[in-house]
């Protein structure tokens, strides 16, 4: 499989809104009301689309959402464990790595759902879509907290008034209680869903700043080494633990070494951080899911 060419697009996207934003007259300002566009409306109506559409079955996929909130668990208590490393936590920002934690666990749900099409078809589609509906909310709060945290914000408040966190949780009551979107409007909320992975991907490289990452090497080297490397090894781990089908193994392995989300760039505008350096960040992940994606899957055979 070429996962270059599957990962072409979004890093196209992001390239387009940097050049867009610094070589025309469509600058910085115009990208901040895309911004705010994609985080109130856009993103979350894509959110609650790709949890609703697929029915949960949680006694068929009982073990694979066991699985998948161990990886989730482990990404998010690697990240938040940076700032204690010994050697490393000299060199690491409070407030930069509240943004940036996020990048280490957090997913692209369209490239995993188009990889778990190819590789195992309706059924590798409907067992990462078990995936994204048990992990979008435990990721969202986790990304959430940090920043929270350190803003000395009230999370509850916070978590409440997220419509990332409001789309997921109102998608997996829904799911489960077995509404579906009406076929006559499904057409406009997935005309409404590309909108947001286009606009978002060039907002991001629009707010992108390369220079931006000279401010924190170590934390980028660490937080991407989580996300495209301990991730994958992790995934072995507990695919073998959890006794996981085949098809459920293979799907794990994707999904623990996909490229970061795109919104990571967005919420930590919207919430007042860096979102220059989470930005950049972004980018590099999507160029190096094109080697962790054949390493994990190389693991498991």
């Amino acid at each position: 499989m070429n996962y270059a060419q599957l990962l072409l697009p979004d890093f196209s996207l992001i390239l387009c809104g940097y050049l867009v934003c610094r070589f025309t007259a469509l600058r910085r300002p115009l990208w901040e009301h895309v911004e705010t566009l994609v985080y109130f409306f856009l993103f979350p109506v894509l959110l609650f689309q790709s949890i609703v559409k697929s029915p949960l079955d949680v006694h068929a996929a009982s073990l694979l959402m066991g699985a998948g909130w161990t990886l989730g668990l482990s990404g998010i208590a690697m990240a938040y464990a940076l700032p204690h490393v010994p050697v490393l936590k000299r060199w690491i920002d409070g407030r930069v790595h509240a943004s940036s934690a996020q990048v280490a666990f957090r997913f692209n749900s369209f490239v995993g759902l188009a990889l778990a099409n190819r590789l195992a078809g309706p059924q590798g589609v409907q067992l990462i879509a078990v995936l994204i509906g048990v992990c979008v909310p435990l990721f969202n709060v986790a990304a959430v907290w940090p920043m929270v945290r350190h803003a000395r914000r009230n999370l509850a408040r916070e978590l409440l008034r997220n419509p990332l966190i409001i789309a997921t949780a109102s998608a997996l009551v829904a799911n489960l209680l077995g509404f579906s979107i009406p076929p006559w409007l499904e057409p406009s909320v997935t005309r409404i869903g590309a909108a947001s992975l286009a606009l978002g991907l060039m907002a991001a490289g629009a707010g992108m700043q390369l220079g931006a990452l000279n401010r924190a090497k170590a934390l980028g080297v660490a937080v991407l080494a989580i996300r495209h490397l301990m991730l994958p090894l992790v995934a072995m781990v507990i695919a073998r633990l959890f006794g996981l089908s085949a098809v459920e193994a293979t799907i794990l392995l994707v999904f623990s070494a996909l490229p970061t989300s795109s919104s990571c760039y967005v919420l930590a505008t919207r919430m007042g951080y860096d979102g220059a350096y989470v930005a950049g960040l972004v980018t590099l992940s999507t160029v190096l899911a094109m080697v962790s994606l054949p390493m994990a899957l190389g693991l498991l055979r």
